[in-house]
């Protein structure tokens, strides 16, 4: 998978959009680079914080609309990706494209929330510096590991003591599972031939 491919598939894909009924709304940024002749994604672990459904996890930068975004979610995207990891997407990234809404869910149900996910590539190299408040970590995942059977796995959490398994993708000690997997499957499905 490399960023010339990727950029001609989604060139035409029209997202599907949710609309939100008054749902809140989110924006993340899926950022993309090229190194060594592969395409990476960067991943955040979020910080843990007490209230926080996702502390914790693993996830694209991103968060929640603001009223000053206006009505623009590629802006609220922009605007965290800058607060979180420090990378200002306006000046250094060159938008590919946007992937369809999904409806968050926490505690194993769906919360009034819509998340739009938007990818971008990185016109050039730049180091990520992440808030340490929100950003825990950050970390450049390959995509080509995602589709290797050594980059399935399976992730165990307990909610009210049953243990529950949701399928993940694993690297390096990292686990993404929930909305971040779902974002990243649908993603590898366009790439698909």
């Amino acid at each position: 998978m490399d960023l010339a491919t990727i950029r001609l598939r989604l060139q035409d894909y029209r997202p599907s959009v949710v609309d939100h009924n008054g749902y809140r709304r989110a924006a993340v940024a899926m950022i993309l680079r090229e190194r060594g002749g592969e395409c990476e994604a960067l991943l955040i672990q979020r910080s843990e914080r007490p209230g926080d459904p996702w502390s914790g996890h693993m996830a694209l930068p991103g968060g929640r609309h603001d009223p000053d975004d206006g009505d623009d979610l590629l802006r609220t995207a922009t605007r965290e990706t800058q607060e979180e990891v420090g990378i200002d997407l306006e000046q250094h990234g060159d938008l590919l494209g946007g992937l369809d809404d999904i409806q968050a869910i926490a505690r194993d149900r769906p919360i009034s929330l819509v998340i739009r996910p938007y990818v971008y590539a990185l016109a050039r190299d730049v180091a990520a510096r992440p808030d340490g408040h929100e950003v825990r970590e950050t970390v450049w995942l390959p995509l080509s590991h995602l589709t290797r059977p050594e980059g399935q796995g399976i992730y165990v959490r307990r909610l009210d003591g049953t243990a529950q398994e949701f399928p993940a993708f694993v690297y390096r000690g990292y686990t993404v599972w929930g909305l971040t997997y779902r974002m990243l499957c649908s993603f590898l499905s366009l790439l698909r031939p």
